[in-house]
């Protein structure tokens, strides 16, 4: 499948009423970025021809999260179910062959899931691919019906599950391939025959049988990849997932972090090679750590940047800051960010460094100077 054959829609248009919040539930933020964000750049890698988000509950604040990232915008008004939203960005899908359509409040799913979703959409010849997930408890979630080892016939929403049906442990996380020239005359037979009035794309699976087509479920690798943010409750999973994620990530390039599960680190976070993270510190936004640091318990960095041998005493909060080698700050102490009229430069501090007398140090009782960068 070549690149320039695959477009990547997005379903970012809904409220998210179960969040009980004025903010669209795509705007919601885990692991340090909107979650729509995540679904963008986890969709970047695959280089498609075009990304297109559909928008709809506040379409102008989901537009300046990801157009930024070079997502091109489609408006659905009303929102009325996933089908149409599909219909709202056929326009904008151009002369693309295929598909990969992901909901907006899904962001752990990764680029390489994706890649595999493809590759087995493409090998299988298939109308539709969907990405499922298998469960321990599946309740709350669509169940894929298979009529082989290798075939689906149908997704049964929860609410139409027979009792024998209840015992599927196989979920829809609504991502899918779609051959789209199969899909169109599928999604034009589906009629809005439930309580809403409104037009599902999982039903579109269905009309596909019928017409004789393929349709394949690709199982994700890691279940936790199609966690869904219908409540605070599945927000703070995702979040937690995230931070595990790159808590990992520094670890395997040569970070020791203490109590791993107490610290919390942004995905712009950079650190070197044997600097040490004690626990409950926050490493905040675009945050850089040269190597053989020490940030110890309590102290909150937001875009801060450290050199190396840093040394950052216990409950210091440091903000677009410039620590220079060797220094030594805290603890308790605070570095506000610094700005000057029409001017933004991070400050460098020239604060104690390890081989200075302590004895000194204590007589100028922690002063700290700051200079402006040239």
């Amino acid at each position: 499948m070549s690149n320039n054959d695959l477009a990547i829609v997005i379903l970012a248009a809904g409220k998210g009423t179960r969040l009980k919040s004025s903010l669209a539930k795509v705007l919601h933020r885990a692991g340090g970025r909107a979650l729509v964000e995540h679904i963008v750049r986890a969709c970047e890698p695959l280089k498609a021809r075009e990304t297109v988000v559909v928008v709809g509950h506040q379409a102008e604040q989901v537009a300046a999260v990801v157009e930024p990232l070079g997502a091109l915008t489609v408006l659905q008004q009303p929102q009325n179910g996933t089908g149409r939203a599909m219909y709202s960005a056929k326009r904008a899908l151009g002369r693309a062959k295929f598909a990969v359509v992901l909901p907006g409040d899904a962001p752990l799913v990764r680029t390489a899931t994706l890649k595999a979703l493809i590759a087995a959409h493409h090998n299988g010849n298939a109308a539709a691919t969907i990405l499922s997930a298998v469960l321990a408890d599946p309740a709350g979630y669509g169940r894929i019906w298979r009529k082989s080892e290798t075939t689906v016939s149908a997704i049964i929403e929860e609410s139409q599950l027979t009792d024998e049906q209840r015992d599927i442990n196989e979920i829809n996380s609504a991502i899918y391939c779609f051959t789209l020239e199969k899909l169109w005359p599928a999604l034009a037979q589906v009629k809005p025959n439930n309580k809403h009035r409104e037009l599902y794309l999982t039903d579109a699976i269905a009309a596909l049988n019928a017409r004789g087509e393929t349709v394949l479920a690709q199982v994700a690798a890691d279940s936790r990849e199609v966690l869904g943010c219908n409540t605070r409750a599945d927000l703070a999973e995702v979040d937690r997932v995230f931070r595990e994620r790159k808590r990992d990530a520094l670890m395997d390039d040569g970070v020791t972090i203490q109590l791993p599960e107490t610290v919390l680190i942004d995905p712009d976070v950079t650190a070197g090679e044997d600097t040490i993270i004690e626990p409950g510190v926050q490493l905040l936004g675009k945050t850089k750590i040269g190597a053989q640091c020490t940030i110890r318990t309590g102290s909150v960095l937001t875009d801060a940047i450290l050199g190396e041998g840093v040394t950052v005493e216990p409950h210091c909060v440091v903000a677009e800051s410039r620590l220079d080698d060797g220094v030594i700050i805290g603890p308790f102490a605070r570095l506000r960010p610094y700005r000057r009229r029409h001017e933004s430069h991070a400050p460098v501090l020239l604060g104690r460094r390890k081989d200075r007398n302590q004895e000194q140090h204590r007589r100028r009782h922690d002063y700290l100077q700051l200079r402006r960068l040239p």
